[in-house]
């Protein structure tokens, strides 16, 4: 599968220029699948619910399943979350792997910033993000890596797209 990384400090958009970007790239007819790493605890469902209470009772595994779409819960118990790579192998085949967070995985990724935030650029110390998409481009020209305005989700696309590498899963 060919990987490619988004980072950036929470609020910068990460999310919202996935998402703008992922129907550019399924328009391509490429198959498309998403990891994202959360640094937090999160909950896919909410108590009340059957999967919530099975969880909770002890259930180290959940999988609910209908006609439209089914969804794997798996309760880690104290076990290290995944590595990127773990992550990758329980995905189905696909073309094309986004990957938002995992900072610190070697992958190419693409630098989200807003200037807004008042937070440091990330790129100057990780070679691994080779492309700048921020609501003021102009004030990056001349950098020594492609910039590009958050609007751009067509090139961004393309960037993407040009520059996700294979990675070997398992072996």
């Amino acid at each position: 599968m060919r990987v490619f990384g988004f980072a950036g400090w929470s609020g910068s958009g990460k999310t919202t220029l996935i998402e703008q970007i992922v129907p550019r790239l399924v328009g391509r007819g490429l198959r498309v699948s998403l990891i994202k790493h959360a640094h937090h605890r999160f909950e896919v469902d909410y108590p009340g619910k059957d999967s919530y209470r099975h969880r909770h009772a002890g259930c180290s595994e959940v999988l609910i399943t209908s006609d439209t779409r089914w969804a794997l819960m798996h309760e880690l118990r104290g076990a290290p979350e995944l590595h990127v790579a773990e992550a990758l192998a329980r995905l189905s085949p696909c073309d094309l792997v986004l990957v938002e967070g995992y900072k610190r995985f070697a992958m190419p990724k693409l630098e989200i910033h807003r200037a807004e935030l008042g937070k440091p650029l990330l790129h100057p110390g990780d070679a691994s993000i080779i492309g700048l998409a921020t609501d003021t481009p102009a004030a990056f020209h001349g950098r020594d890596l492609p910039v590009f305005g958050l609007d751009a989700c067509d090139a961004l696309a393309t960037f993407v797209e040009e520059r996700a590498v294979y990675v070997t899963i398992g072996g």
